[in-house]
């Protein structure tokens, strides 16, 4: 396609993202910088039939979903961003549902058979045109597999959407314009950071688009959990998988939201939101790397006679990751957290360079603890979460603190599972379930059990480096140490010396200068 003709699209796609921003009344955001308002009054005079009895949050909402599912996406990831956004902002764009139209089966076909280099019914047996789930980036189908060690398997099959990632290159970069207008134009763009938003939007949305990636994913996860009673992840048939297609394990199993259904199959409610909890913590502090993307769509209940109440995981598009260091330095603050000593929760903050060091302790811990602790000894009915991270960044921009990226979707996993156990069991205690997992955790970290396990990691390392301590020590003491200090010690003051003498030499002439100066004013 000639450069000029996709110059003309890009044009007219960003004057239909114009036109409905202002349809939406959006500008409000722009113009806030303005104060006059005359600019605000001039494009209401322009537009005099519009008229906006929503909230701005509403009004943005229904933009984003006009515009399409990478507008759509791009709200999702905003909404996670509670450090960032306004609540009111948050708090909408959270409401956010990535959900469009399937493309049709033929297309998915065509998709199948270019991955593969065979007919469809070459490699599946029973392929269902009708697919059973449909989002922005990719559509699932099931079928079952022909040949091989695993015929007769029912699998999932995930099909890249044709087309989308041209699409997605196109969006993100008005995305990237927009957010650049944002930034010079909004009273708040420099803090809300919008093209570093957009940036990691399209970072995770370029991770999608590669389904290797995901399977991956799928494949590290399920390692983590085998033999868990405590979640399921599909096992993952690489001989089906191109970056393009994904060929996974059928999981059958009843929708987590569908409580009402659970408990009429003898799933114990409490109970699985009790195991959410921990699969939680089991995920950030035993593995380091967890699914990031935890809504109720994305997780199943298995129901059957052995598995009842196992959760099922799908979708691993997102993920997050962890450090040691991270893990370490969140554990004691949870835990420094839920024995309400604040005054630890800020040391634990300054240690891990979390806010600049010259942050009084005394302050920091008083922030905190206003925050943190009107939420104890409440059910999980009582508190809100939202707000209570927000209030929590809002302290950090106080005190200067940096949101780490794997903290932030460390805070989208944690308002995930508050939604799950809000809807699972109101009365759930998230204190008195998450302390007992903590406190054996840093006690398998940190006490005897944490020795054994680094004396065993380093020990090949040590198996190396030991039998060469005899011969490097040998070098060591052969090398003529105190001689080499002695002569480096030498030239520096041989060094002194030439310069002192200089530097009487100096002196001597300027004397002499200054006295024939005097002498001939005399004369």
């Amino acid at each position: 396609m000639p450069e000029s003709l996709l110059a003309l699209i890009r044009l007219l796609r960003l004057l239909r993202i114009i036109s409905v921003a202002l349809r939406f009344g959006l500008e409000e955001f722009l113009l806030a910088a303005t104060p006059s308002g005359r600019l605000s009054a001039f494009i209401r005079a322009a537009l005099p039939r519009r008229s906006f009895a929503q909230p701005r949050a509403t009004r943005l909402r229904q933009a984003l979903e006009a515009l399409g599912p990478i507008f759509v996406k791009f709200g999702q990831v905003l909404s996670t961003r509670r450090d960032l956004l306004p609540e009111d902002l948050a708090e909408e764009l959270a409401k956010l549902q990535d959900q469009v139209p399937p493309f049709p089966a033929a297309q998915a076909r065509a998709e199948i058979e270019r991955a593969f280099g065979y007919s469809i019914e070459t490699i599946f047996t029973d392929f269902q045109a009708e697919p059973v789930a449909s989002a922005s980036v990719a559509q699932v189908h099931f079928a079952v597999l022909r040949d091989g060690p695993n015929a007769g398997r029912e699998v999932a099959i995930k099909i890249l959407r044709p087309g989308i990632a041209p699409l997605i290159d196109k969006d993100v970069a008005l995305l990237d314009i927009a957010a650049g207008l944002m930034e010079s134009l909004w009273e708040d763009g420099k803090r809300l950071k919008p093209r570093e938003v957009v940036g990691e939007f399209s970072k995770h949305l370029h991770d999608e688009l590669d389904l290797m990636r995901e399977a991956a994913n799928a494949s590290q996860l399920r390692r983590n959990f085998a033999g868990s009673p405590l979640m399921a992840v599909p096992e993952i048939y690489w001989d089906w998988c191109r970056p393009t297609v994904m060929t996974m394990q059928r999981m059958h199993g009843t929708p987590i939201s569908q409580v009402d259904k659970l408990r009429a199959k003898g799933v114990d409610i409490p109970a699985l939101a009790r195991a959410g909890v921990e699969i939680f913590f089991t995920q950030v502090f035993r593995d380091g790397f967890f699914h990031a993307d935890m809504h109720p769509g994305n997780i199943q209940v298995a129901t059957e006679e052995g598995k009842c109440g196992q959760y099922i995981a799908l979708d691993f598009g997102i993920m997050g990751t962890l450090t040691d260091t991270d893990k370490h330095y969140l554990a004691r603050n949870f835990l420094a957290f839920f024995n309400r000593d604040y005054k630890r929760v800020a040391e634990v903050h300054l240690e891990s360079g979390w806010v600049p060091p010259d942050t009084r302790v005394d302050e920091l811990e008083a922030a905190i603890r206003s925050v943190c602790e009107p939420i104890f000894d409440r059910p999980l009915s009582q508190i809100k979460f939202g707000m209570v991270l927000l209030r929590l960044f809002q302290t950090s921009r106080r005190f200067g603190v940096e949101i780490q990226p794997q903290l932030v979707m460390l805070q989208k996993t944690l308002l995930n599972i508050e939604g799950l156990g809000r809807d699972l069991d109101p009365e759930l205690d998230l204190w008195k379930t998450a302390k007992p997992y903590l406190e054996r955790w840093m006690d398998e970290q940190l006490g005897w059990r944490g020795l054994l396990r680094a004396l065993k990691q380093e020990a090949p390392t040590w198996a190396t480096m030991l039998p060469q301590v005899p011969r490097l020590a040998h070098r060591l003491l052969a090398e003529d140490r105190a001689g080499q200090l002695e002569r480096a010690t030498a030239q520096l003051l041989r060094e002194q010396a030439r310069q002192s003498g200089a530097l009487v030499w100096i002196a001597v002439l300027l004397a002499t200068q200054l006295g024939l100066i005097i002498y001939l004013l005399l004369q």
